[in-house]
């Protein structure tokens, strides 16, 4: 009997690829998301691709532009300071509360996002690395058990990927940055007020790392970024 084929993937799932490579940097922001090319790439209808672009240009990932097509978004100078401000807003009193709620395991979740983000930088997989970075916030806000909240970070963390991948230029600084590691200290003392005072330093700190200059980046193939 011939094995069943595999199913196609759906438009979830082809979503879900697809943010992951932009988060990692691989698609970059200005890329064009032919309908045509991604349903050769995943094997499925421009439908299935359709659906997939509409809920990531929900999520704010993608631009839909009238008879232009799909594209990664491009967030605007205003745009990237309006999420880093409401990130510095949101999160220290988030960290705050994670503190106070922290367990053993949920460092342990915690030691192990920060052993995996020095994993990538050591194989030079700095898109992955700042993906990793990103979840180690998100990871934080879990913990601190503020659904609402946490529904508005995940997108502010997710817009994030994109203004770093347009306008950071201390790309260093992540890979140098003690930020974490002095939050781990913190919440492992069960410490509220420094984790609040840590998160809100760095937070701001990675406001200073942008340089909010309008600029555009360079696009990249889809093929070779979804490893097609």
């Amino acid at each position: 009997m011939n094995d069943p084929l595999p199913a196609a993937p759906m438009p979830d799932t082809i979503a879900n690829d697809l943010a992951l490579a932009i988060h990692e940097h691989r698609l970059m922001p200005g890329t064009k998301l032919s309908e045509e090319e991604l349903g050769e790439i995943y094997g499925v209808s421009r439908t299935i691709i359709r659906a997939a672009l509409q809920r990531l240009a929900h999520d704010r990932l993608v631009e839909l532009k009238r008879n232009r097509g799909a594209y990664v978004a491009q967030p605007t100078v205003r745009e990237a300071r309006e999420v880093f401000e409401a990130r510095a807003l949101l999160e220290p009193r988030t960290a705050r509360s994670a503190a106070e709620r922290i367990t053993e395991d949920d460092l342990a979740a915690l030691q192990r996002h920060i052993d995996e983000e020095h994993a990538a930088i050591d194989d030079g997989e700095a898109g992955r690395a700042l993906f990793l970075s990103g979840q180690f916030h998100l990871e934080i806000a879990r913990i601190a058990d503020q659904a609402t909240i946490t529904e508005f970070i995940t997108q502010l963390v997710a817009r994030s990927s994109l203004i770093i991948a347009l306008y950071w230029h201390r790309r260093g600084a992540l890979c140098e940055s003690h930020a974490h590691h002095a939050l781990m200290r913190a919440f492992a003392e069960r410490d509220a007020d420094l984790a609040e005072e840590l998160m809100k330093n760095h937070l701001l700190d990675l406001l200073s790392s942008l340089d909010l200059r309008n600029r555009t980046s360079a696009p990249a193939s889809l093929r070779e970024a979804l490893g097609a």
